[in-house]
């Protein structure tokens, strides 16, 4: 299935606008979170889900009147718990869906996110829902668009630190900070068997994968059925200084050899990643504690570790082991979301 971007530069070829409709707010148990978003061409085309089902129809027909206008609007829905029902949920809620309609080859802002989701690079968009005004920010706090208050840029960087989206009123205009989040790094410590299916597995849910181990004979001849985006033949210590080691980047430690692992742990740990794992029983962990503890490893970075690694679904095999590190990792990754 094509992905939004895929889509919009698809739909938006030859100067096409589209209207690219967002949930901007919500309560209760609404069907789709925030920041979830739709796109819709002049034929009615529509791709993406701000409901589930439940509003579609109208967010469609409320955009034809956008084309023309080139404006925006925001909508409000009560989600009734009958409608709710029909997509999963137990009872109703309330959700504000913001629609815009863009010119995605000539508007400086909304081109520049297109740049930056293609190039794979975090970001942050920041509408003004009061005046149909966007901005988009880097990672590193410059700002594309007019001139924007510090206090926004840094709500905005706090938002991408903390992977959730948000809405806020400044001066009286209420703002939409949403996060366009790279793809997130799954780093693999161990070219073990279950490193193989583990990269596989990181794969289908859209996980770059960086495989460290510095033991040449497993990093040389180890076949992969998916490639890892990168593989490095080398001591934790001497790659992960060049990685980025936060809040979109996931660590599953897998080699059985304390030299290799407790050395990438005592970088991992007072770092920002968002989850770290370690293969072994209860009776091997409580070793690994031991050993980072001798080394003055405090004992609340040590309990970010999760071990054994993995949801506890008795797993055997490789295969399953690897989908039981990758449920784990998805759980830490959507916590926030």
């Amino acid at each position: 299935m094509k992905d939004l971007k895929e889509i919009i530069d698809e739909w938006s070829q030859n100067g096409a606008v589209l209207v690219l409709a967002r949930v901007v707010k919500t309560w209760g148990s609404s069907p789709r979170p925030i920041g979830s978003m739709m796109v819709i061409n002049e034929d009615q085309k529509m791709s993406g889900s701000v409901s589930g089902g439940c509003v579609e129809g109208a967010v469609v027909k409320k955009a034809q009147a956008l084309f023309a206008q080139h404006t925006a609007e925001k909508l409000s829905f009560g989600v009734s718990d009958e409608e709710a029902w029909s997509v999963g949920l137990s009872c109703g809620g309330s959700i504000e869906v913001y629609l815009q309609a863009v010119d995605f080859s000539s508007n400086v802002v909304w081109h520049s996110l297109l740049k930056k989701m293609q190039s794979n690079q975090s970001c942050l968009f920041i509408s003004d829902l009061n005046k149909n005004e966007n901005w988009l920010i880097e990672e590193n706090g410059s700002v594309t668009g007019t001139p924007l208050p510090p206090m926004l840029i840094k709500e905005a960087q706090v938002a991408l630190e903390e992977r959730s989206h948000k809405t806020l009123t400044f001066e009286g205009q209420n703002y939409f900070i949403q996060v366009f989040p790279r793809k997130p790094t799954l780093l693999i410590i161990g070219v073990a068997h279950i490193a193989v299916d583990l990269v596989s597995t990181a794969y289908m849910h859209d996980f770059e994968t960086i495989v460290i181990d510095p033991r040449g004979y497993f990093a040389k001849n180890m076949y992969f059925d998916t490639e890892p985006t990168q593989i490095f033949e080398a001591y934790p210590s001497e790659v992960l200084h060049q990685l980025k080691l936060d809040s979109y980047t996931f660590c599953a430690i897998l080699s059985h050899d304390p030299k290799i692992d407790d050395n990438a742990l005592e970088i991992l740990l007072p770092s920002k990643v968002a989850y770290i794992g370690a293969l072994g029983s209860k009776k091997t962990h409580q070793k690994r504690i031991d050993r980072l503890t001798k080394k003055g490893v405090s004992q609340d970075l040590i309990s970010k570790i999760q071990a054994p690694i993995g949801v506890p679904i008795h797993a055997k095999s490789a295969k399953e082991i690897a989908l039981a590190i990758m449920s784990e990792i998805i759980k830490f990754k959507n916590q926030y979301q």
